[in-house]
């Protein structure tokens, strides 16, 4: 029987050779070295000019591979590589779990998004790895409760504090306050893709708990 999946996959590297979205080996989504880079022990983050108003657990450094993982799936659209990141949030879950740092019944809560940027992308990257870390964990459920304000400017190109002037009041409940309802009682852990001044991750904790939602952490891939 010809296996037509195999055929077409190898065809398909022919036209567009894979590489390694945080190093450009040839050969692989994310090869081994980078795979090994990213096993990282959880760290919890603190900025001393700001508090973020919650436990923080960053997964490593904002180093090259990091941040050629994190330009790949936002802007180059590598949606492969989503899984593979999903699947390191899982670990780091479990980790902090066996640890008593989370507990083992959670909701899983992406950092705001434009819905515009979302859709550019293929979908919310931090969504996806929520996703995928889930469905490889028990008792854990994923919310995409929140979004960015209109008129929100890009925080990529502010400083420290214009972040967290920026953030103030930006961030809302996806469908309102009803939309948190299923989820009332549920220990909530914000995820996103890297953490600068915290003002994000403050933001959002803020929004779920003026709305009655539990917020128990934060949880980030780069800590820059």
């Amino acid at each position: 029987m010809v296996d037509w999946a195999n055929l077409l996959r190898g065809a398909g590297e022919l036209l567009l050779p894979v590489s390694c979205a945080g190093c450009r080996a040839p050969g692989q989504v994310l090869c081994a070295r980078c795979q090994e880079r990213l096993r990282a022990v959880p760290q919890p983050i603190a900025r001393r000019s700001r508090d973020i108003g919650m436990p923080v657990w960053g997964l490593g450094p904002y180093d090259a591979v990091r941040r050629s993982l994190v330009i790949a799936m936002k802007e180059y659209n590598n949606l492969p590589v989503r899984a593979h990141i999903g699947a390191v949030l899982a670990a780091a879950v479990s980790y902090l779990q066996a640890r008593g740092e989370l507990p083992y019944h959670l909701v899983l809560v992406p950092a705001p998004t434009r819905r515009r940027s979302a859709r550019q992308r293929g979908g919310d990257p931090v969504l996806h790895w929520c996703q995928h870390a889930a469905a490889l964990l028990e008792q854990v459920e994923v919310a995409a409760l929140l979004e960015l304000q209109h008129g929100v400017a890009d925080q990529s190109e502010l400083g420290a504090e214009q972040r967290w002037f920026n953030m103030r009041g930006a961030v809302r409940l996806r469908g309102g306050a009803q939309s948190l309802e299923p989820w009332r009682g549920r220990q909530l852990v914000l995820v996103d893709d890297v953490v600068t001044s915290g003002a994000t991750l403050a933001a959002s904790a803020r929004c779920l708990r003026g709305a009655g939602g539990l917020v128990r952490a934060g949880i980030t891939l780069a800590d820059a």
